[in-house]
């Protein structure tokens, strides 16, 4: 079973599921106008997209989610439950998001990108919090960032790092575990995702 309101000019792959019913009293998925949702994708009941989403094959947007304007959200990427995007996102393969994470808005999520939000898995009964990435964030591939950690407005981290401490805004992460450098002359605060 699917529950779904769809905008207008929007493009459902055979094999996709938008609106998967995990429960009879949750509403419907809404998803606005000028959607590509790709081949083997399974968007949840209860998730609300905005205009000029585009998936990769095989993503997973699970419930409580939402998504602002013009997000891609690649192959093979889950947003797991109870996640907030901005618009005007990128996020790359195989990207993992869990449950209790923000994400502001022209934020870039490399290839492999993974956030955690459970400090002791299995080991202490604690609540879980994501973490936060602030906007004009980007992310480079296979970083992880830790549980609780908020990463500040135009910080860039650089590809494998692993953050364990809040990053500052306009401050270069790198390394493990992640030290804070001065963001380099060459990267502007900003980024340019249109």
């Amino acid at each position: 079973m699917t529950s779904a309101e769809l905008g207008s000019n929007v493009h459902i792959d055979e094999g996709a599921t938008v609106g998967y019913e995990y429960d009879s009293e949750v509403g419907p998925a809404v998803i606005g106008d000028d959607a590509t949702v790709r081949s083997g994708t399974k968007i949840y009941a209860g998730v609300t997209i905005g205009d000029g989403f585009v998936t990769g094959h095989d993503a997973l947007v699970r419930e409580d989610t939402t998504i602002g304007d013009d997000v891609v959200l690649g192959t093979k990427s889950v947003l797991d439950g109870a996640v907030t995007v901005g618009s005007n996102v990128s996020i790359q393969t195989g990207v993992y998001v869990p449950p209790e994470t923000e994400i502001g808005d022209r934020v870039f999520l490399g290839p492999n990108a993974v956030m955690t939000n459970d400090p002791y898995p299995l080991r202490v009964d604690v609540d879980l919090e994501g973490p936060t990435i602030e906007d004009d964030v980007s992310v480079g591939a296979n970083a992880t960032i830790l549980p609780d950690v908020t990463v500040g407005e135009g910080a860039f981290v650089a590809a494998g790092a692993v953050v364990i401490d809040d990053v500052p805004p306009e401050t270069l992460a790198v390394g493990v575990p992640a030290e804070h450098r001065p963001l380099p002359e060459r990267l502007p605060p900003e980024n340019l995702i249109a």
